[in-house]
């Protein structure tokens, strides 16, 4: 998460200490923006490019079925267009963030629009598997841009005590584009077909790229000085030196380890493998799962509203809400694989979802720690550093899923079996162990034991 527009106090130049004896970062309490209708109408603009981004992101997910037909593939080879738009994505966090702290966000999120809608029209007319592949991978990259800029726009805007609560209002918007995806995307490409489906959504582009260019300001009269390096001068640090010091600060690496453990579950769900596992592995008609779906989206946009209300009151909250988080969705993917037959009833899938809801929102925590810990003029790569955990997360899980789903079954399996669902799903355990573990090693470190 981009804090708002103020910067550490100069230090007064003297020996490094240790990291167990340095005393915690001090507030960044310099003069904050002003906030109010024009700050958010700013957001307003600047969020609607993470909408959009969203619904280019999630448009695979309601079209994994027909993603398996058109180019004819199967599970794991159908992982591979996720795989790699995640892969995108995540490997972009941190060139992003430099070029948000060196250009500014308003020029990254019109590139942005542009990629979005370039890979997005190029996958509504591919025919073929590596034509499609190529498309996501373009997604991925305009993806990337989208949701940092808008946290720098929406921190050079807001007082600092705001940041959290806006950073979970920006998820909760994007999940307006998750809705749209999952209620409208998935009813029209069974009514128009994939090409006018998927092209009408890279037209959106048109209509939001002239919003940005003509009515996004970046920052108040007076707030576009925040990215300056301690100390007042012009200078900036080298790239490397940058990138090493938002790394070494503990709070960057802790927020990048809860954005691995929070966000992936729901993530591989939504992207790619909710679909086919409640229609393949539990019966349900295409309506009935994107009806649970659509259950995921509303479930991510109350916990978005209220873990902003928590956060907003301070930072003690932070720790206790992940570690909640983590716990209730490994205990509900348990009770769900370990049901009998591999057929839990409605009602323990109805509690995933609303669980598995609040993923999304526990993982902007993450960028909480980072922004918190990070200097401003370093807050684009500290935020991209943290931003790349979920990601890496997910696409581990999608390959993963992917793989044991085709070891699972018979050799050249048209669909896949309740007990095949049951034993992939079962890869979920391997990040979330891995993280829970790096997140516990690293609290001592930056709130103390």
């Amino acid at each position: 998460m981009d804090p708002a527009s103020v910067t550490r106090p100069s230090a007064v130049p003297g020996p490094r200490l240790p990291a167990a004896c340095a005393p915690p970062p001090p507030a960044f309490d310099a003069l904050q923006p002003p906030g109010g209708r024009a700050a958010w109408f700013a957001w307003g603009i600047g969020v609607s490019v993470y909408v959009l981004a969203v619904i280019h992101r999630t448009s695979l997910g309601v079209a994994g079925l027909d993603a398996a037909h058109r180019f004819g593939v199967d599970a794991s080879t159908l992982a591979t267009f996720s795989i790699l738009q995640v892969l995108v994505y995540a490997a972009m966090q941190v060139p992003v963030g430099l070029l948000v702290d060196r250009f500014g966000p308003r020029r990254v999120l019109l590139l942005g629009v542009v990629l979005l809608s370039a890979g997005q029209l190029a996958f509504a007319l591919s025919t073929s598997f590596a034509p499609a592949l190529a498309s996501r991978a373009v997604i991925g990259c305009g993806d990337a841009m989208t949701f940092i800029s808008v946290l720098r726009v929406a921190a050079r805007w807001f007082p600092a005590a705001q940041n959290p609560l806006v950073a979970q209002l920006t998820g909760l918007a994007g999940m307006g584009g998750n809705l749209v995806t999952t209620v409208v995307l998935s009813q029209t490409l069974h009514t128009e077909g994939w090409t006018v489906s998927f092209t009408a959504v890279a037209l959106l582009g048109a209509v939001v790229f002239p919003l940005v260019a003509l009515l996004l300001r970046e920052a108040p009269p007076g707030g576009a000085v925040l990215a300056v390096p301690p100390g007042g001068g012009a200078r900036r640090a080298p790239i490397r030196e940058q990138i090493r010091e938002s790394w070494r600060e503990p709070g960057t690496r802790l927020g990048l380890w809860v954005h691995f453990t929070t966000q992936f579950p729901a993530n591989a769900f939504a992207l790619l493998w909710g679909m086919p596992y409640l229609v393949e592995g539990q019966g349900m008609s295409r309506g009935e799962a994107g009806g649970l779906l659509t259950l995921l989206v509303l479930a991510n946009m109350f916990f978005a509203l209220l873990f902003g209300r928590l956060l907003s009151r301070g930072p003690a909250l932070r720790m206790p809400l992940v570690l909640t988080v983590i716990a209730g969705t490994g205990v509900c993917w348990a009770l769900v694989l370990a049901w009998p037959g591999g057929h839990p009833p409605l009602w323990l899938l109805v509690l995933l979802l609303l669980v598995m809801g609040s993923n999304g929102a526990a993982s902007l925590v993450g960028l909480d720690y980072a922004r918190s810990h990070n200097p401003a003029h370093r807050l684009g790569t500290a935020s991209g550093i943290a931003n790349m955990g979920g990601f890496l997360a997910t696409m581990i899980s999608l390959f993963g899923i992917g793989v044991l789903l085709d070891l699972l079954s018979p050799a050249g399996a048209a669909s896949y079996s309740a007990q095949a669902y049951r034993g992939a799903f079962c890869w979920l355990y391997v990040p979330l162990v891995l993280g829970t573990v790096m997140i516990v090693r690293l609290r001592a470190k930056v709130e103390g034991p």
